[in-house]
């Protein structure tokens, strides 16, 4: 009998070797649940260690967990989890708040440009037999614009980059920070909205942050602007969000991420300038596995009395 369980709650990789190899050498047995909370519980209910995506572990469930020490996220939030349980409960929580900085960073720049230079509809333009580039005027020039972003941790400050070599002139707007002669310059909330042609969102989801893109946000943001959304999807109303880019408010939007995921179609079909992808920011071969070795290396620790490197309750 293996001295340690390890219970994968919902399995999203192509395969999850490199966590049983990794953990093989704790003596701990690695199972895949399957279904929902409910079915997950069955295996789960004795296990050490859970490693987690999306399935939710609220308070009750978590209260199910007879003796787990630790339950570590695969991806950066870790909003599905409810830390205070888990903290009463003596379960340490972490999650991989670094393995997809790259990735996200990359797609939210890719998502900017394309917004910025119509790309989608000059290629459908294209494809439908025209070739005439009125359609798509006004294009603004990137370094005479101001872009704004709403979060500066490790992506918001990865994507800056690239912008600012480009041309943009960089504002930002977090609460955590202070300013310094190393940071652009720091404005509220409110007041970038006023200030950028392009605003992109690099926050947690929080009590806080919950609709922080709402009507009254919308209605503040420069006519013309640009929204881009690769953080977390109920940070904006969907619906306003429609209605300004129906009113031609905005000029256009890109999100990766939904209020409810998979999105309903027919909740964006006819929004114009509008571009979707299914959340796939966070993926490159190379970052899954980063993020497969580097939860279950929070596990291992755990488990073996060591501190984890991502503790976050």
């Amino acid at each position: 009998m293996s001295t340690f369980k390890v219970v994968v709650s919902d399995q999203v990789f192509p395969s999850v070797e490199i966590e049983r190899e990794l953990l093989s050498g704790i003596d701990a047995e690695l199972m895949v649940a399957t279904g929902d909370v409910a079915n997950v519980l069955r295996d789960a209910a004795d296990a050490d260690a859970i490693l987690n995506t999306y399935l939710p572990w609220t308070a009750e469930s978590i209260a199910q967990l007879q003796r787990c020490k630790i339950i570590a996220r695969y991806g950066i939030g870790f909003d599905n989890v409810d830390l205070e349980a888990a903290s009463d409960a003596g379960i340490v929580v972490t999650n991989v708040p670094d393995y997809s900085v790259e990735e996200v960073a990359t797609h939210a720049l890719a998502l900017i440009m394309s917004a910025l230079r119509k790309l989608i509809p000059a290629d459908r333009s294209v494809r439908a037999g025209a070739w005439n580039v009125d359609q798509f005027r006004p294009i603004r020039r990137l370094s005479t614009l101001t872009v704004g972003l709403v979060g500066y941790g490790r992506i918001g400050r990865r994507i800056a980059e690239p912008l600012a070599a480009l041309g943009a002139r960089i504002v930002a707007h977090d609460p955590y920070l202070e300013p310094s002669p190393e940071l652009p310059e720091l404005l509220g909330f409110e007041a970038l909205l006023g200030e950028a042609d392009i605003v992109s969102l690099h926050l947690p989801l929080n009590d806080e942050t919950r609709g922080i893109v709402g009507e009254s946000a919308l209605a503040a943001m420069r006519e013309g602007a640009i929204l881009v959304n690769t953080s977390r999807g109920p940070l904006v109303d969907l619906d306003a969000l429609g209605g300004a880019l129906r009113d031609g408010r905005l000029s256009a939007a890109a999100l990766d991420v939904f209020d409810v995921e998979p999105v309903d179609p027919g909740r964006i079909e006819g929004v114009p300038n509008l571009i979707a992808t299914p959340h796939m920011a966070y993926y490159s071969e190379e970052a899954l596995e980063e993020s497969q070795r580097k939860a279950a290396t929070q596990v291992i620790k755990v488990l073996t009395g060591q501190e984890p490197d991502y503790r976050v309750n």
